[in-house]
């Protein structure tokens, strides 16, 4: 048996997520119907390769976690309350950083196929493409081991209430900035409200929490199954930067001078 082997990608997926913490952890996890565009490299007869597939409906897309830089034999996922064998899981940090995505298949240009809520970074390297058999891959009652046990003890997702000052402050940031935190947010807390080494939460004391989204701050309380999105904050003190370039070189530096402003 060799002691090493040689893989050569096929093309990169480009998608609209440059952060791991943006991106989702299953193929259409946030139900944005986000875009990714896979693009073969030239000159390998790919053009000849992906005749046929157009007429599937979803394919597997098989990649090289190009970021992913190191691997444990246990650890904690999302939702678990304890660490789990790693072959058990689906995290990216692998012994081999495969990644296999089901993903929908929108269409076929040439050496372009472009697939619908892909959970990929952004420039992920593609090793190959196989179409999905409905068939044959498709198990619906089978057994899905700890997964299962989780979604017993939490059959439903938390629901998200919004009091008037957050969707205020979300609204002004979206129609004023074009910054829209309310999908992560309802993704994120959604799942799971709870502290986790995967989401940035933090619970003081007083019963409250805050959620870390980039550079702003989402302020909530659980009460039951139900989480309560009291405001949101700008993640700089409002004394960062006196003068206007110092803001331009900060994470939606304008949008959190303005903000400043507005809720001081």
């Amino acid at each position: 048996m060799a002691d090493s082997i040689l893989l050569h990608p096929i093309g990169v997926i480009r998608t609209p997520y440059s952060d791991k913490a943006e991106t989702p952890r299953q193929p259409g996890e946030l139900h944005e119907h986000a875009i990714g565009v896979i693009t073969l490299f030239p000159r390998r007869n790919f053009e000849q390769a992906l005749e046929d597939l157009e007429g599937f409906e979803r394919i597997w897309v098989v990649t090289w976690f190009d970021r992913a830089t190191s691997w444990k034999p246990k650890i904690l996922p999302p939702r678990c309350r304890r660490k789990r064998g790693l072959f058990a899981t689906r995290s990216p940090h692998r012994p081999n950083p495969i990644g296999l995505s089901l993903c929908t298949l929108i269409e076929i240009k040439g050496r372009t196929v472009r697939v619908e809520n892909p959970d990929l970074l952004d420039g992920t390297p593609v090793l190959d493409l196989k179409p999905y058999l409905p068939g044959v891959e498709a198990f619906p009652h089978a057994r899905a081991g700890w997964v299962e046990a989780l979604d017993k003890e939490q059959p439903q997702p938390f629901t998200i209430e919004f009091r008037s000052l957050a969707s205020q402050q979300l609204a002004w940031l979206k129609s004023e900035h074009r910054i829209d935190l309310r999908p992560r947010i309802q993704t994120v807390l959604g799942r799971d409200p709870h502290p986790h080494p995967y989401r940035r939460i933090k619970t003081y004391d007083d019963g409250s929490s805050v959620l870390s989204i980039w550079s702003w701050r989402i302020f909530f309380r659980i009460q039951g199954a139900c989480v309560v999105v009291e405001r949101i904050a700008s993640g700089y003190p409002a004394g960062v930067g006196n003068a206007a370039h110092e803001w331009n070189t900060l994470h939606d530096g304008e949008a959190h001078r303005a903000f400043h402003r507005l809720w001081p």
